[in-house]
């Protein structure tokens, strides 16, 4: 698998006062896309809520290239960066395309607390592993 990606649907209230995507609105599609492909993998809400588990963000960035406008087209494609081998530490990667010009890239950097003991834990359930593992990586990939 290349990449998880998934066409974007713009809707009036995603639109700032100039008329282009507000800048906020880019963080809520990455987070929804994330909780997506995280559930097509095997890892619903109920799991980690079943674990005891939830992904928490340290850093999350975006660096704007182009507007986004209310009629685009826009592709967001979703890799991983960087990942320890325990799947407890992450980064992911978001690029927002239309056509083939970049627009956008969110960058998060992430873990996995405990919602027990809020605190950061080593997942412990295999389909974290095996659903951050099976992501599709980008060309600059990093194991932490």
């Amino acid at each position: 698998m290349a990449t998880f990606s998934k066409q974007l649907s713009f809707r009036w209230s995603d639109l700032d006062p100039n008329f282009h995507l507000r800048h906020s609105a880019y963080y809520d599609f990455g987070a929804q896309h994330r909780v997506e492909i995280l559930t097509q993998l095997g890892l619903t809400l109920r799991v980690m809520q079943a674990q005891h588990i939830g992904p928490v963000l340290f850093r999350e960035e975006c660096v704007f290239k182009r507007e986004i406008n209310l009629s685009d087209i826009i592709i967001m494609e979703t890799k991983m960066a960087k990942m320890n081998a325990d799947a407890s530490r992450w980064s992911i990667v978001h690029e927002f395309y239309r056509d083939d010009a970049l627009c956008a890239v969110i960058t998060v950097d992430g873990a996995w607390m405990d919602t027990k003991l809020r605190k950061l834990a080593t997942p412990t359930p295999q389909i974290v592993v095996n659903a951050l593992s099976i992501f599709p990586k980008t060309t600059d990939f990093k194991a932490l």
